[in-house]
């Protein structure tokens, strides 16, 4: 297994490409193109938001009627197409029409994502120059291009691919703030050469996201955008049957992990990455709820940015998580100092947990005495930038 940075485009048979349309005032890039030289299986996961997205709604309907031919997928940044009503709809139909002629393929398959300011239309004479402008730069190279135009308030791109024996599987994602997916603005795209079966390959995408962007949080904010692909195109070769499935929702899930761990790591106005780890729960889910909502704590994530070792505002968030917990029996660590255990502080010294949430990387362990189960939940603290960066947002 080897790990590569260079995107959608490791596994055979991807191109991509990304380019500026004129979206983002500053010139930056704001248009990525995907395409695979052959039908693809496909599987999505969309935001639970009651209020969804033009491109989410569209992506729905595609991946109804036709889950095993996807060509291509089409991004744009800088605007949501969020809370436009049926015009928004008719854009993102449009935009993947545009790709589609572009591309010498069919309007039903290409997917559409956008990003960015909700309630807003679609500057779509720049959409369609743009989408012509990337079809003929689609390349194994183009791979970064793509990640990078796909940025709003991201401060780098995020990419992550492992290359296996028989096949690779690779991913780019976009998020920094509104995260807190439950399938924030968040979106991802990962490939892979394997060959699938739709069904199957929607059953691994579930329990990826079920164990990475569904454990990631900066902020609680739920987007109207969330959207997470898969596509497959089998131009390995390797098939993926009921034998191979547990290793390759492995394989699937660690490359959605590092994705997930680069959000939480680039979270707007961000200091630092917060590994939290619940341990000793009766259940998976009873440990989840408890970390997300530790994860999720104001008071936890400011006390973390100012490195306040305030071990009571943990405690207290694993209180109202909704799991049956027992002060009594809970334990817990920043980094390697115990803190509190069996419902009283430790005798810790002060500049040690200090020092064990100082540092750019922090871990957060609480053990819960309740049984065997665990889970891990990634976020970032909570800094002055943040408020600073959303006071101002569209303006």
């Amino acid at each position: 297994m080897l790990t590569e940075n260079n995107g959608v485009t490791a596994p055979k048979g991807f191109r991509a490409a990304g380019v500026a349309c004129g979206l983002k005032p500053n010139g930056a890039l704001d248009l990525a193109l995907l395409a695979s030289d052959s039908d693809c299986a496909c599987a999505g996961v969309f935001t639970t938001n009651r209020v969804q997205a033009a491109p989410v709604v569209y992506d729905k309907q595609v991946l109804a009627t036709n889950p095993d031919s996807i060509r291509a997928v089409v991004a744009n940044s800088r605007c949501a197409n969020a809370c436009t009503g049926d015009a928004g709809l008719e854009d993102a139909r449009a935009m993947a029409e545009a790709a589609a002629q572009a591309i010498g393929r069919r309007a039903d398959q290409v997917l559409v994502l956008s990003t960015g300011v909700i309630g807003t239309r679609l500057e779509m004479a720049k959409i369609r120059a743009g989408i012509a402008d990337a079809a003929p730069r689609l390349s194994i190279e183009g791979g970064a291009d793509a990640a990078r135009a796909i940025m709003t308030t991201d401060t780098r791109p995020k990419v992550y691919a492992l290359r296996f024996t028989h096949y690779a599987i690779a991913g780019m994602c976009k998020g920094a703030g509104m995260i807190h997916p439950n399938m924030a603005t968040m979106l991802a795209v990962i490939t892979t050469d394997v060959r699938i079966a739709p069904n199957l390959l929607n059953q691994a995408l579930h329990a990826a996201v079920a164990k990475s962007f569904n454990r990631v949080s900066v902020d609680g904010d739920m987007s109207t955008n969330d959207t997470l692909l898969v596509l497959a195109n089998g131009a390995s070769g390797f098939e993926i049957g009921d034998l191979e499935i547990r290793d390759f929702t492995n394989a699937l899930t660690q490359v959605a992990i590092e994705l997930a761990k680069q959000i939480a790591r680039d979270g707007e106005g961000a200091t630092k990455f917060v590994e939290i780890n619940v341990t000793g729960a009766a259940s998976e889910h009873d440990a989840a709820r408890v970390a997300k909502a530790i994860a999720n704590s104001p008071l936890v994530k400011t006390a973390i940015y100012g490195a306040d070792a305030n071990w009571g505002r943990v405690v207290c968030a694993a209180g109202y998580s909704g799991v049956e917990v027992e002060p009594n029996k809970m334990a817990l660590w920043f980094g390697d100092v115990n803190v509190f255990a069996r419902g009283t502080p430790t005798n810790f010294d002060e500049a040690d947990s200090t020092r064990a949430i100082s540092g750019a990387d922090v871990t957060i362990r609480l053990d819960l005495g309740m049984g065997r189960a665990n889970a891990t939940v990634w976020t970032c603290d909570l800094s002055h930038d943040y408020v600073t960066i959303n006071g101002k947002y569209r303006t």
